[in-house]
């Protein structure tokens, strides 16, 4: 459903159904995105270029950023709850639309999908494990867990999983957790990183270069009313499992100096 007037799909907080107004119910609808940013994305991916998106970057903040720090808000009233560390300001948690070409020999100036990452504190500037969401003209991807760690990172988190393997397999394992997201399939070692054995029993995840979950589905899943809800149930069930990775990364609090 949109609204007609604006073309918005979304209403802030609507976390409740219907709100009071002069004595009557409004019915409220459920904060996501319309088919217009759907179209949009689809568009930008045939026209990526300045030009286009100069013209049509009213489209893009009605339809696809407004909606997304929306998303993000009500996401981060429901990460209070299983991921505390991991709620960000919204206007830190969406990423950018343009790329960074500075380096490579794509120059194409825009992504074509709107995403949302949710890092953990203290992690921001790195890697560490967090929350990911995107949409994009032709799927939405959820996704949660460590993907481009630091060197110091890697070696850290291997060190833990040696320790703690038994865990992370029982977490990826949970029953809900795989009904809805499966382990990411990452670039792994085509042998045991240094200082590790080759018959260590955590070999398997020692050998993988990130670790987590996510789920693709099809793009019209963004424009469901259910769409923060069904995020929130994905997130919540990939927690534990970030927690654990994050622990080995998480700065140690300060210890009072008396």
């Amino acid at each position: 459903m949109t609204n007609e007037k604006s073309g918005r799909a979304y209403f802030p907080r609507s976390a409740d159904s219907s709100r009071q107004q002069g004595g009557g119910t409004m019915e409220v609808m459920a904060t996501h995105f319309s088919g217009e940013a759907l179209k949009f994305l689809r568009a930008l991916k045939r026209n990526n270029d300045r030009d286009w998106f100069a013209a049509h970057k009213p489209t893009y903040e009605r339809e696809l950023k407004e909606p997304m720090l929306a998303v993000i808000r009500e996401v981060n009233d429901a990460m209070l709850e299983f991921a505390p560390d991991n709620v960000r300001a919204p206007q830190k948690a969406i990423l950018r639309i343009y790329r960074d070409i500075r380096f490579s020999k794509d120059k194409r100036p825009y992504k074509i999908h709107q995403a949302a990452w949710w890092a953990r504190h203290g992690l921001e500037k790195t890697s560490g494990g967090g929350f990911y969401f995107d949409v994009s003209g032709t799927a939405v991807t959820l996704a949660a867990g460590v993907f481009m760690p630091q060197r110091e990172q890697l070696l850290a988190i291997r060190r833990y999983l040696v320790e703690h393997h038994a865990e992370m397999r029982r977490l990826l394992a949970g029953k809900k957790l795989a009904k809805l997201m499966q382990p990411i399939d990452g670039q792994r070692l085509t042998r045991p990183p240094k200082g590790f054995s080759a018959d260590d029993p955590a070999l398997d995840l020692l050998l993988a270069k990130q670790w987590g979950v996510e789920a693709t589905l099809p793009a019209d899943f963004a424009t469901r009313p259910t769409l923060v809800r069904d995020i929130i149930e994905h997130f919540r069930l990939a927690a534990p499992l970030v927690a654990l990775l994050n622990a080995p990364l998480a700065p140690k609090p300060r210890r009072p100096l008396f």
